[in-house]
């Protein structure tokens, strides 16, 4: 399962009593790991109501293609674009004749005009219908245009007649959907990963931080989504744009980061890794002061007392469900060294170590080269993109964990 994890589905729905089918055809896509948004016809409307059909998705449904709503929220060309495959199933004759000589009087129609992704049809009509000329006619333009078919079945009918035309089953449609896209090598897993700086309040306008600029983090946060993960990233104050499909949390501190990591991973069960590329700060004040700290003229200086932040990667690896948990060691010196004791002293899984000395790949670099570390073995990333080397990170976490 989870073949369509992180895969947007636009599901078409026309009218025709197969359209009771849609609700189940929605929760096999939902199985497979889709986000699934429907699109109704008025005729549809007539036969399955819209408020299944959100319920069973998650999502509103879309009905009307001059929406004053939805055209303030997700009009219908950027709902064209969000879709990674457009489904219409059922498909009836009258839409496959709009469909074939480009019709655009409605939402569905005008969606499969704007599509830039596939388009896939399920066709459920009458026997005598299917095999009209007219009918076949359109089915051919449909192949013509590059738009594929699922079905139909042959079988008993609403009827009462027996023959081609009846919609395919939902569990073989959402299957040969989910048969069109690529697998990816952690389809199914659930990754945390942690991001960017902490800042430590001295007062109201003063903090104690570092130079992360949580670009490796978020580019691993791509690479684990590309590789079939439904990724959550929580992140400290960085200025980087949320990755499409991953869900973002922001924090500020060390403890909301541990808090923020622990209900995460307290709500997972099975296939869960953690990657804790996070610059945490090691230390805070003891005392965070409630108005702005003065100067005066007899000013000698400021002395902090600093206290131990919570090791937010050692907590996540004692856990008694214990994720597959991978650190990171920015170090300057005796970087292998210190990486591979921090395995064992942490209890960790793997550890990525990397020379935040060198300018070159330091932080906020958009480069990076790193050694991958893991208790049986160890492998070298070259310099490259940071892009590329969170790539490669996600591909090794994928043959190991």
């Amino acid at each position: 399962m989870h073949r369509m994890a992180n895969k947007r589905i636009l599901l078409g729905v026309t009218g025709g009593i197969a359209a009771y089918k849609s609700a189940e055809l929605i929760r096999r896509l939902v199985e497979h790991g889709a986000d699934v948004r429907v699109v109704m016809t008025t005729a549809a409307q007539e036969f399955i109501t819209p408020l299944t059909l959100q319920a069973l998705s998650g999502n509103p449904v879309h009905l009307e293609l001059l929406d004053t709503e939805a055209e303030a929220g997700m009009g219908h060309i950027e709902l064209a674009r969000w879709g990674d495959a457009l489904l219409i199933a059922p498909a009836s004759a009258d839409f496959i004749a709009r469909l074939a000589n480009g019709h655009g009087n409605d939402l569905l129609s005008t969606l499969c005009l704007a599509a830039r992704s596939a388009i896939y049809v399920a066709p459920a009509m009458n026997q005598a219908m299917w095999a009209s000329p007219a009918n076949q006619n359109n089915i051919k333009q449909l192949n013509d245009n590059g738009i594929q078919l699922i079905g139909p079945e042959s079988g008993s009918q609403a009827c009462g007649d027996i023959g081609l035309g009846r919609m395919s089953e939902p569990d073989q449609i959402a299957q040969q959907l989910a048969d069109t896209f690529h697998t990816g090598t952690l389809a199914g897993s659930h990754i945390v990963i942690t991001a960017g700086p902490t800042r430590e309040a001295i007062d109201p306008v003063r903090y104690i931080s570092n130079h992360s600029s949580g670009k490796m983090g978020f580019a691993l946060a791509e690479a684990a989504r590309d590789a079939g993960a439904q990724v959550t990233l929580i992140a400290g104050p960085v200025n980087l744009a949320t990755p499409e499909r991953v869900k973002r949390i922001n924090v500020v501190s060390a403890n909301d980061m541990l808090e923020a990591t622990t209900a995460c991973l307290d709500k997972l069960e099975g296939g869960v890794i953690f990657i804790g590329t996070a610059a945490v700060a090691d230390y805070r004040p003891n005392n965070q002061v409630e108005q702005k700290i003065k100067k005066t003229e007899n000013d000698n200086g400021l002395t902090l007392e600093l206290i131990e932040n919570p090791d937010i990667i050692a907590n996540v690896a004692q856990r008694q469900n214990k994720p597959f948990t991978v650190g990171f060691a920015a170090e300057t010196q005796n970087v292998i060294e210190y990486a591979k004791g921090k395995i064992d002293r942490k209890n960790l899984d793997m550890i990525i170590a990397n020379d935040v000395s060198n300018k070159e790949i330091g932080f906020n670099s958009d480069l990076n080269a790193v050694t991958i570390i893991w208790p049986s073995g160890s492998k070298n990333l070259d310099i490259a993109s940071k892009h590329s080397i969170a790539q490669g990170i996600i591909h090794e976490i994928s043959l190991q964990h």
